[in-house]
């Protein structure tokens, strides 16, 4: 997590300072409970919280000398709170403080995460509609295969966000739990009624079993999909990148004015923000693997987790969100050139044409193997000597036998592979 890729909406979660804020609520909240139950004298709640002050550098100071953060923090809230500081984290052990943060600050990440996906699957929408009718062609491998429009295209990214919108919405309900349950999970030094309380004031629900953590199931699966919406961010930034080549030029990225290509080359115009939009995809997907080994701890709690997540939690969340906002603002602002989407399809002079007349054939009578075999032959002609399709097609004697030249002609009509572009934005704009 660095500042060239990071947002401060996010970042501010995983400050020093936020966590120790988190903290302070939880051990205020826990307290509050033990007030009600009557566990601890009333008025330690408001005192605490009328008292208390973060002090990050005055925690970090603790720390060097008791090694433990918990401890650290709870020692300079006594030292401003008095007395009454004794009574905090009865029955409490550290894991429920930190693990109950760490989810709450994953919420919290998420659900900024899932406005970004909502801004990007608005950006896609208008875009798809908007060239809904853009013709271009569709490619297999790489290679020409049918016409298809510019809409379609971007019509397979949003209904792939949409997706993603619902996985990670599913996966921020899984991780939005609270454990409050004291050393190994028991509940033998405190109550789970306050669990119970301090989960509602936390809008979490109580973790229907805890070994002193929370379990890591629950994380795996929040930053695994984390790792899916790169992979999908990265898949249409692949796309543009790959129609930005010179060769192809159908799309690119704005180039603003007074924006340098290359530091040698004064012509260059690259599509740098798509490629910075894979590389961070790479560094988002390289978080799930840990995320997976921290499901394996011993018997009812190690830290071999703790390291591990408070690297991946910021980095991950912070790295996505950089990443959605930039990719919305690349689609936002592509540049499509129209005339060169049908130069591109017509460089082959109508090859793509070529199932069509196959499966006409076929049903005028024509074995499937020999129709293959005369459209391909004069395909292939079409290929090596830079020749017209349709022309060759037409002086052939065995399609001529067949197709009249009117039927032919149909053949190479364009709206007849849009035909069904309105069904299919109906199935994925539906209200």
């Amino acid at each position: 997590m660095i500042p060239r890729y990071s947002r401060d909406i996010v970042t501010s979660i995983w400050s020093q300072e936020t966590k120790y804020k988190i903290w302070l609520d939880i051990e205020i909240y826990a307290a509050e409970a033990m007030e009600k139950y009557k566990i601890i004298p009333k008025g330690v709640a408001a005192k605490v919280r009328k008292k208390s002050k973060i002090n990050v550098k005055r925690i970090d100071d603790i720390e060097k000398v008791t090694k433990h953060d918990v401890i650290a923090f709870l020692t300079s809230i006594a030292e401003k709170v008095g007395p009454e500081a004794k009574f905090l984290h009865q029955g409490m052990t550290s894991s429920d403080v930190l693990d109950t943060c760490f989810n709450i600050q994953l919420q919290r990440s998420g659900k900024i995460l899932l406005d970004d996906l909502e801004q990007l699957l608005k950006t896609l929408k208008q875009k798809a509609i908007q060239h809904k009718k853009t013709i271009c062609m569709g490619r297999s491998h790489g290679i020409h295969a049918e016409p298809i429009t510019f809409g379609l295209k971007l019509a397979t990214y949003y209904e792939e966000f949409k997706r993603n919108k619902k996985r990670l919405e599913s996966a921020v309900k899984e991780i939005s739990t609270c454990a409050i349950s004291g050393a190994v999970g028991t509940f033998a030094h405190i109550t789970p009624k306050v669990e119970q309380y301090v989960s509602k004031k936390l809008n979490l629900t109580p973790e229907p079993i805890s070994t002193q953590i929370i379990p890591r199931d629950r994380h795996a699966q929040f930053f695994s999909v984390l790792g899916i919406i790169a992979s999908s961010a990265e898949r249409l930034a692949t796309e543009i990148r790959h129609l930005q080549r010179t060769e192809v030029l159908e799309a690119e990225e704005y180039f603003s004015s007074g924006q340098k290509g290359s530091s040698a080359m004064p012509h260059k115009r690259n599509p740098v923000l798509t490629e910075n939009i894979t590389g961070l995809a790479r560094m988002v997907r390289s978080y799930v693997f840990p995320a997976m080994e921290n499901i394996v701890l011993w018997h009812e709690r190690d830290i071999s987790h703790s390291s591990v997540e408070r690297n991946i939690g910021p980095d991950a969340t912070v790295t996505l969100d950089f990443l959605l906002t930039r990719l919305n603002g690349v689609v936002k602002n592509l540049v499509v050139h129209k005339k060169n989407m049908l130069s591109n399809m017509n460089k082959f002079k109508g090859l793509v044409f070529s199932q069509g007349v196959m499966l006409k054939l076929t049903q005028k009578g024509v074995k499937r193997e020999d129709a293959y075999k005369v459209v391909q032959i004069n395909a292939m002609k079409t290929w090596d000597n830079k020749e017209d399709f349709y022309t060759n097609l037409s002086k052939d004697k065995l399609i001529k036998k067949h197709l009249t030249s009117k039927e032919l002609e149909q053949l190479f009509d364009l709206n007849y592979h849009t035909k069904n572009v309105n069904y299919i934005f109906s199935r994925v704009f539906k209200k």
